[in-house]
């Protein structure tokens, strides 16, 4: 099988997990990556060293540096930059979430990049933009894709308040926006022969995964009020909990075929007749009035018995998994949507491989995520620098090899 970026050279200058995620998904599918970071490495590393102590190796930092050699380079130093522009002169595609105050005094924008690599795709990750009212401010997924998106108004409980999100969830959304970004701007360039600019924010992504509720504010400036488990506007696309403490999830959108199907599963045939529940209006203001009755039935019986009855009539539903079944999903088994990485001192670690499959494909895990300038003699070494000049580098601190 053939790796579908083979023979792609990509320079990954960022930290954290949003743009390293999306080099790491290069790398699955043998694109050639190398990973700048500062002397002692990237900030997620860092953390990773704080709470665990010692290497800090972790199964979520290989996961978004998987497959990638890794080198340190002092960008403070004037030095340190010109060393990053030699390593880019001969790269296809050059990703970085610094943000752009920054690319400037270190003079590596778009336009430094492509005055040494002019068929380069150079692809900048951001909170918010970067040459809008707040290109300088600092970013998490939690702030600009999940709290300034809007999704952390209208996610959660009515009763219970707004949710915040899992470290992650925003940053490996908008890793996929930046790869499918990258892929099409290497088509154009192909295309054109001339160089790319792409750029993806945390922000937009957000909104975009939001995009029916934002839609429709667009359209009315009104707030989606938050639901409530106890008073659901559709009774039958809600949560309901068993008798053995496990959470399942209706999800039947329609009063027609859904509801007749449900009371009889219920065995409530007086429901399927009431006028009230005829449509969704009925369903959405009588409903409520039902869902304790509905709330007292799923909590006699436990999850099996309640798989049984709602597969039999079928029903859209599932239960709400724990991250161990998710695990030992058949369905993810099959898939191959677990992969493991050996690493030299953790020794194996299963992660979660690329979210698609090509046909015919070679896209697979392809070794541990670097150590902190693991690589640094190597690489250097592969772009014309003698070993006396490497050690000079190291001597100075412009490089690090940890």
């Amino acid at each position: 099988m053939t790796a579908p970026l083979q023979g792609l050279r990509v320079l990954e200058v960022a930290s954290w997990l949003a743009a390293p995620s999306c080099a790491a998904l290069m790398a699955d599918m043998g694109a050639s990556v190398i990973k700048v970071e500062p002397p002692g490495g990237d900030s997620y590393r860092k953390m990773y060293k704080a709470l665990l102590g010692g290497d800090g190796v972790h199964p979520a930092y290989q996961f978004d540096n998987r497959g990638k050699r890794g080198v340190c380079v002092n960008l403070e130093t004037p030095e340190g930059v010109e060393l990053v522009k030699t390593l880019a002169r001969d790269v296809d595609v050059f990703i970085t979430n610094l943000t752009w105050d920054r690319l400037e005094r270190y003079t590596l924008t778009d336009g430094d990049i492509h005055a040494v690599a002019p068929r380069a795709v150079f692809a900048v990750l951001s909170g918010y933009g970067t040459h809008g009212p707040d290109s300088h401010r600092q970013a998490f997924d939690q702030t600009a894709f999940w709290a300034r998106s809007g999704a952390m108004s209208i996610f959660g409980d009515r009763d219970e308040g707004s949710l915040i999100s899992r470290g992650g969830y925003g940053d490996r959304t908008t890793c996929l926006n930046l790869l499918a970004s990258i892929l099409a701007a290497l088509r154009l360039r192909d295309q054109s022969g001339e160089p790319q600019y792409v750029e993806v924010t945390l922000q937009r992504t957000g909104i975009w995964a939001l995009a029916s509720d934002v839609c429709g504010a667009l359209s009315t400036r009104l707030q989606p009020e938050k639901t409530s488990r106890n008073a659901p506007p559709n009774p039958i696309w809600n949560s309901y909990t068993t008798s053995d403490g496990r959470e399942i999830l209706l999800v039947m959108p329609f009063a027609t075929p859904f509801w007749p199907k449900f009371c009889r599963m219920a065995e409530r045939p007086e429901w399927v007749s009431d006028t009230r529940f005829q449509d969704l209006l009925g369903l959405a203001e009588y409903g409520p009035s039902i869902v304790p009755e509905i709330r007292a039935m799923f909590a006699k019986h436990d999850l099996a018995y309640w798989r049984e009855k709602l597969d039999a009539a079928g029903l859209i539903w599932e239960p709400v998994a724990t991250l161990p079944e998710v695990a030992e999903d058949p369905v993810l088994l099959e898939a191959d949507a677990f992969s493991v990485i050996v690493h030299e001192r953790a020794g194996a670690m299963e992660v979660v491989s690329a979210p698609f499959h090509i046909r015919g494909a070679d896209i697979e895990v392809r070794g541990p995520a670097p150590d902190a300038g693991q690589h640094t003699r190597e690489v250097f070494a592969e772009a014309g620098l003698s070993a006396a000049r490497i050690d000079e580098l190291l001597a100075k601190g412009v490089l690090a090899t940890e």
